[in-house]
């Protein structure tokens, strides 16, 4: 039978379908004589025929019925339709299932923890019980809106002094939380919902399962046989915690529940916060102590410069630059910051500047404590920056204990500038290049030209200028003549110097607008990392290479890395929203890309990517609205006109789709290879088929491999996939997203 809103079932009045699954189906309704609410979870009805199923349903009910705990979720009673559908009456209770929570960022140690023991709790009286839960999972947990956990769903459950209606030899269960005998389909016990809260208690504090791979079949290999990433944000002793539930030999795993309990509580003082990041710093912005002000510029400029030198540590977490920047001129004490930021370190300092003189003092304090390692006041003139950047950061290096490689040495001491005009002409342009803007990149293009003018070819003004000309192609400036610059000038500082991290962030950029060479593209961004693993710039455009390609879960990882080193800029929080469009998840989406949009509202690449999420969801009503409110059809860049199509195709325009899909604006589209397989997307979902296959074909000739998502995931390729236009291309597709390796 249907369930439809409003019928009544027994003595139960459906209010509204609150979720499905594949074991079931959940409304909640109203009780019409006690008067309360209760969610009600049925069978799908082709279900019902299989008497297994069906007899493993009622065995749910009946195993869950015998606990009663305040971590369980309630069993009110099992009972059928008048068409002998079976269903079950739960308590219903307001608030969030844990994994909508994790797509919020990860959990401080206290709220985890707590969250923890709560659920290992509910899970001692049922293992007290001879009940094994077989599926702990994010989805599986509710917390309540006053902060209690409820175990959910006990489909899986196996009475261990009953027959077991699930033989050796088969699946049961959700693979990333499968422990290595129940992915071998061995028999389970205790110990295997042991692993299971192991797995759920690394991805609070990580954002994602430590197995989780491309497809079911990777996921079970890694279980099997490899060992999780460490986590680097998390107590020794929670690590200790996390070892020991997910050993793979399962007489060296917590034997019992209650020792699992037993490690957590032990640290559970409701004082226990992060714990700081050894070896990671935040270089905090240099006051301007000038008479007038007007030397800002260089106070800023010296703080990048410090910030850039540290970050060639590979050793050393640093802050980035756009992060450290939002304590400009700020009241918090530097103990404040550090927590927020979780590092030990922070380093201050102010900058006098009258004419060629200068006095520069900086301090490196403990942020734990709040206690200076030491201070140093340098004095000198412009030609002296260099002396004393290196030696800022060789203090640095000392204070920490670090040790450098040779090239990190080479690095540090290197002087890609001689002369102070041209340099002070390369920090102003780089101010300007951050505020991403057409004017301020035609300035920022002005100052370094200038800056080559004073001083002839030099390799760091050639990178900014390919840099700057690459932001111009992003950004959809005349692109056929800043495509050509972006290269001649990055070529010319990889002539001069190949450790041109900037010029091999330039190149990469170009390569992924061209297409056709993502190999290349991928090598440029990982060759600028390891001169520099600090850039935000290479991690953040190496993700959106990896997810062209269907590398999904290393894409999560390069997200995950940027948002440590740059947790406070608003669009590096989008990680995780990038992540679930590359699988075709919108609601994902929405959750990740949704603080991005929050903080910049009028930023058009902001709306553009939560708008496109939206769409994805099946939210394209709110999408349009959106843009409505926060889009100037006059503005003429490319993440203004990208929302515009997003806008058209979710209205079906047609019309206004041709007009807007022409000229420049197409090039662009053709061109980026992520615009123009999402542009395609759009066009499918618009109902313009040969329009949508016609780019897509495009994309996949720029190097878009992504072939889960085409093949599959995508919703909104939905219309085109019968075609047998479509069939040809995956077919290309699947088998170089097969043998794609770099």
């Amino acid at each position: 039978m249907s369930v439809e809103i409003g019928q009544t079932i027994s003595h139960y009045r459906i209010l509204e379908k609150i979720g499905s699954g594949g074991m079931a189906s959940v409304y909640k309704a109203e009780d019409i004589y006690l008067k309360r609410p209760v969610a009600l979870k049925f069978l799908p009805p082709l279900m019902t025929i299989n008497k297994e199923t069906r007899k493993r349903f009622i065995n749910e009910a009946k195993s869950a019925s015998l606990l009663d705990h305040p971590n369980i979720c309630t069993i009110f009673e099992i009972n059928s339709t008048d068409d002998d559908e079976l269903f079950i009456a739960m308590a219903y209770y307001e608030g969030e299932t844990l994994d909508k929570m994790i797509l919020k960022g990860p959990f401080e140690v206290q709220r985890t923890i707590n969250i923890a023991i709560q659920i290992a709790e509910g899970l001692t009286k049922a293992h007290e019980k001879g009940i094994i839960h077989r599926d702990i999972k994010p989805a599986n947990i509710m917390v309540t809106s006053d902060g209690i956990v409820k175990i959910l769903d006990f489909g899986l459950a196996k009475l261990s002094d009953h027959t077991a209606l699930t033989r050796t030899g088969t699946m049961l269960g959700t693979v990333n939380y499968m422990s290595p005998e129940q992915a071998s389909g061995e028999k389970v016990d205790q110990r295997s919902d042991i692993w299971s809260l192991g797995v759920l208690l690394y991805e609070m504090f990580n954002g994602y399962p430590p197995f989780k791979s491309d497809n079911e079949q990777a996921t079970v290999y890694a279980i099997l046989n490899k060992d999780p990433q460490p986590l680097s944000n998390v107590p020794e002793y929670i690590e200790r915690i996390i070892h020991k539930s997910l050993t793979k030999d399962i007489k060296n795993r917590y034997q019992d529940i209650r020792e699992f309990i037993k490690d957590l509580k032990a640290k559970s003082a409701p004082d226990i916060s992060l714990p700081v990041r050894e070896n990671s710093i935040v270089v905090l912005p240099f006051s301007d102590y000038s008479s007038k002000k007007e030397n800002e510029y260089f106070s800023d400029g010296l703080t990048e410069e410090i910030i850039t030198d540290l970050s060639k540590v590979r050793n050393l977490l640093v802050i980035s630059r756009g992060s450290a920047m939002t304590y400009k001129d700020t009241n918090k004490k530097v103990k404040e910051i550090g927590k927020e930021l979780n590092v030990r370190y922070a380093l201050e300092g102010s900058v006098r500047k009258a004419g060629n003189d200068l006095r520069i003092s900086a301090q490196l304090i403990d942020t734990q404590n709040d206690t200076h390692i030491w201070a140093e006041k340098y004095n000198g003139t412009l030609e002296d920056i260099f002396d004393i950047q290196e030696k800022v950061s060789r203090s640095i290096v000392d204070a920490l204990q670090l040790k450098l490689t040779p090239q990190e040495d080479k690095r540090l001491a290197k002087r890609p500038i001689k002369n102070i005009q041209a340099y002070d002409c390369y920090m102003r342009a780089r101010q300007e290049s951050w505020l991403f803007t057409p004017d301020a990149l035609g300035r920022a293009l002005g100052y370094l030209k200038n800056g080559l003018e004073i001083i002839g070819e030099n390799a760091l003004l050639f990178a900014g200028m390919g840099y700057v000309y690459a932001q111009c192609v992003n950004l959809g400036l005349d692109m056929e003549t800043n495509i050509t610059k972006a290269r001649e000038y990055a070529e010319k500082a990889l002539a001069l110097d190949p450790d041109s991290a900037e010029a091999h962030i330039a190149l990469g950029i170009l390569s992924q607008f061209l297409g056709g060479d993502t190999r290349g593209e991928i090598t440029h961004f990982r060759k600028a990392l390891s001169i520099n693993p600090g850039d935000i710039h290479a991690l953040a455009w190496l993700g959106v290479s990896l997810g062209n390609v269907g590398k999904i879960n290393e894409e999560r990882l390069i997200h995950n890395n940027l948002r440590q080193i740059d947790p406070l800029t608003p669009m590096s929080r989008a990680g995780s929203g990038m992540v679930a469009l590359y699988e075709g998840n919108g609601a994902e989406g929405v959750e990740g890309f949704y603080d991005w949009f929050r903080l910049e509202p009028q930023n058009p690449a902001s709306v553009f990517f939560f708008t496109l999420a939206l769409v994805y969801a099946g939210r394209s009503e709110e999408a349009t609205k959106i843009i409505d409110q926060n889009i100037h059809t006059d503005w003429e860049d490319n993440f203004t006109k990208q929302s515009l199509l997003v806008k058209y195709c979710a209205e079906k325009n047609t019309q206004k789709i041709e007009d807007l899909v022409s000229g420049e604006f197409e090039k662009t589209l053709r061109h980026d290879t992520q615009t123009n397989y999402f542009a395609s997307a759009l066009f499918a979902n618009a109902g313009m088929k040969n329009k949508a296959l016609e780019f897509l074909e495009q994309a996949v000739d720029n190097g878009f491999i992504n072939y889960p998502l085409m093949a599959e995931k995508d919703p909104l390729l939905h219309g085109v996939r019968g075609t047998e236009r479509f069939k040809r291309l995956m077919t290309k597709v699947k088998y170089e997203w097969e043998n794609f390796d770099v």
